[in-house]
């Protein structure tokens, strides 16, 4: 295993070199330390040469309103670490949750960062584990209202492991070496301002900067040159890329993660709520390179190409993007291992208690999540040692001694499970062994197919208790077919939507329609090319002729349409509301569409836009949930108002100008039928249900203003500017001015 700094601080790492060794080397005698071009290098003893794994596991979310997490968390994950023994342990993000009781208040608290320190510190020492092969890292809850990096409220910095072992960085990078490979993993920090941050909710998208993509692409790149062994990348962070924004030039986490070909991107934030198939594959590719920036509607992104060019050598750029889930309800952990180059993963829920044995398949892979590409292009250019196909592999994590290990392979060729292959694996190691990787042989030639879930395969242990643990069954392809996986719509928007490039379109496409539902009607009506009313719909149904006659009734209160449409232009050109934004400070801050304006710190009286896309989490629930809905039920109010005038007119036989429209008395007297109507007329459902709606709206738009009053210390009065009444006062205009047919 190497530990490597940053490569933008090589010059400050070589100074420290000899003392980093000393320190290392008097605590941890199982490593070997050493300096290679200004880098630590650490080789932990008896790996199997052929194999490594880690653990990750992300969003803990420690609250001081939830204390089973952390307890959960210093009985089952030390005890798992004891036994799996990792190379490394990745936290990704969200270390602690920042949150009041009531949810709406989103600021550090430091009481959970001791917690959390304490937690660690327990977990480490019950794991046997080297504090230095921990490397936790910041997620959005982890920042929230943090001012800057550095300071009093930036308490990842001071109790985090990394902050306390000074891995202070943006990237930080890990190597783990054997004797056949190395096996490079590069953590980011893209936190708003990479560790300082707003207060939530509008603080839920990773903000890489150039300087650290730059960073990151030269961290990624640094073997390539240096080491004669192939090179496994593997790349950590919090936020997954579909909740990522690109930098100030435009260039995204996905643009350097592809050019340098890793593996796989590891990453939190999501939770298990939105689905457990939160993964994503990402392929270099031109078609339809413009809905790809938007969309993608699979977790594989391209078809997969039968035809293999040999001559072109390399296989296509690609990488597999998997989010984790999340300790705070799921209890979610994650090992990771990779096997002569292959990356496989095992996801497993503690939530029923601690796990006695655990079985990760490392040979073959799991076909809906492999390298398909590459896979592919490797086996039929016969570019990887056949050796490496020749055997079942897993590894074997037990807290009792192992007794026996079976796989056995299933052919679904006619419809049932036929099993067709039994084998007893052994175990691979020696007496200096860490961990119990069990191999068994098999003629893989006779599992080419072209179906890529034909063939499924299960491994079973036994433990000395007489404990039984068996794998999900998995499919699997030889010859690198992936069975390709659908998402569910829940998962489908948090992971096959880029919201940072939808923000716009969305924004400007309901604003466009709002404007054309006021503006289209209105220059119908004033240059009287038509007049839509509801007889003329009557006479001459249809959908447009419909629509248009329910705008026009909207246009014909003039101080409603005024009153929408200058509603809309002060969304568009003016404050939304003020508020503050970090933990400390007394400074008040405004928001609009395009983010929150923080003075610079410079200190010269400039403004930069902080927050977007972030602000999109109130901007577009409010463009889309309350104001457009309050427009269409205004004008569904005023068309109401239509059809009751009509009607009375119709039943009192006389003129619209002949007719007191507001008198409560029967319009025919003596017409008992007719008295009948009118007051059957007068129960006017449709406006009541109307009226529900609006008082529906009313509510949904107070609450939101109550939680941004409680997210940002506002005052109700002076801060919400004509954000917070407006809406109410429209529909209560709306309602008085069409409760008569005048």
């Amino acid at each position: 295993m190497v530990f490597m700094a940053s490569s933008t601080t090589h010059n400050h790492d070589r100074k420290n070199c000899s003392s980093m060794n000393l320190f290392i080397a008097t605590i941890v005698i199982a490593f070997r330390i050493y300096c290679c071009n200004g880098e630590t290098v650490i080789e932990p003893k008896g790996t199997p040469d052929s194999a490594v794994w880690v653990v990750q596991l992300s969003d803990l979310h420690l609250s001081v309103h939830h204390p089973n997490r952390a307890l959960d968390f210093t009985n089952l994950v030390g005890h798992a670490l004891s036994f799996i023994n990792p190379s490394l342990v990745l936290i990704t993000g969200d270390l602690t949750d920042g949150k009041s009781k009531d949810l709406l208040t989103m600021k550090q608290n430091e009481d959970e960062w001791v917690e959390y320190r304490n937690v660690m510190d327990g977990v480490i020492e019950r794991s046997g584990l080297h504090k230095s092969l921990f490397f936790d890292l910041r997620g959005n809850h982890d920042s929230f209202g943090v001012p800057v990096v550095g300071g009093s409220f930036d308490f990842f910095s001071k109790y985090s492991v990394n902050g306390q072992l000074g891995r202070n960085r943006s990237v930080n990078s890990v190597t783990l070496e054997t004797k056949e490979r190395k096996h490079l993993f590069v953590g980011i920090d893209t936190t708003m301002s990479a560790g300082a941050g707003l207060r939530g909710p509008t603080n839920v998208f990773g903000h890489p900067t150039d300087q650290l993509l730059k960073d990151l692409d030269l961290e990624l790149s640094h073997w390539d040159s240096q080491s004669e062994k192939p090179v496994t990348k593997i790349s950590f962070g919090h936020f997954p890329l579909s909740f990522s924004a690109p930098s100030s030039s435009g260039r995204t986490l996905k643009e350097v993660f592809l050019k340098h070909s890793i593996s796989a991107y590891l990453c939190g934030h999501l939770h298990s709520r939105f689905g457990k198939n939160l993964k994503r594959h990402h392929q270099l590719s031109n078609r339809f390179l413009s809905l790809q920036n938007f969309f993608q509607f699979n977790v594989h992104q391209n078809s997969f190409e039968s035809t293999v060019n040999c001559s072109i050598g390399a296989p296509p750029q690609e990488f597999w993007e998997w989010e984790i889930g999340d300790w705070r309800k799921s209890r979610a952990i994650r090992i990771l291992a990779i096997d002569r180059g292959h990356v496989s993963y095992v996801d497993l829920d503690f939530k029923s208690g601690a796990k006695h044995a655990i079985i990760l398949p490392t040979f073959p892979l799991d076909s809906r999540f492999m390298q398909t590409s590459s896979w592919h292009h490797n086996y039929e250019c016969q570019s990887v040692a056949s050796s490496s196909y020749e055997t079942i592999r897993a590894l074997v994590f037990s807290a009792s001694p192992v007794e026996s290990v079976v796989a056995r392979v299933y052919d679904s060729r006619y419809g049932d499970l036929v099993l067709v292959v039994e084998a007893h694996m052994t175990k691979r190691a020696d007496e200096n062994s860490r961990g119990n990787l069990y191999v068994a042989p098999w003629n893989y030639k006779a599992f080419e197919d072209t179906s890529p879930d034909r063939f499924w395969f299960q491994i079973e242990s036994n433990d000395i208790m007489g404990r039984s643990t068996l794998t999900e069954l998995r499919p699997f392809s030889i010859n690198g077919h992936s069975f390709r996986l659908s998402w569910s719509w829940k998962e489908f928007f948090v992971m096959g939507c880029q919201w940072a490039s939808l923000y716009y379109p969305l924004l400007w496409s309901a604003l466009g329609f709002m404007f054309s539902f006021l503006l289209v009607p209105k220059a119908l009506l004033f240059f009287q090319m038509n007049l839509y009313t509801y007889r003329n719909f009557i006479a001459n149904k249809g959908v447009v002729n419909g629509a248009l006659w329910i705008l026009q009734e909207l246009c014909r209160v003039p101080t409603l349409w005024f009153g929408w449409i200058g509603y809309l232009f002060y969304l568009i050109l003016f404050p939304w509301f003020m508020g503050q934004v970090f933990t400390e400070g007394k400074s008040t801050v405004y928001m609009t569409y395009m983010g929150w304006a923080v003075e610079t710190s410079n200190g010269k009286g400039k403004f930069e836009w902080v927050g977007f896309p972030d602000i999109m989490v109130l901007v577009l629930p409010h463009i889309l949930f309350v104001v457009l809905p309050a427009i269409l039920v205004t004008g569904a109010l005023t068309a109401e108002r239509a059809i009751y005038r009509e009607r009375v007119l119709a039943l009192s036989g006389k003129k619209k100008d002949d007719i007191d429209l507001n008198s409560r008395r029967p319009l025919l007297n003596g017409n008992h039928n007719s008295t009948i109507s009118t007051l059957h007329l007068g129960k006017r459902w449709i406006r009541k249900l109307l009226c529900v709606v609006c008082l529906a709206i009313c509510w949904k738009h107070i609450m939101n203003c109550r939680n941004l009053v409680k997210a940002y210390d506002m005052n109700p009065v002076l801060h919400f500017l004509g954000y917070g009444l407006s809406i109410p006062l429209l529909l209560a205009y709306a309602v008085s001015k069409t409760r008569n047919a005048q």
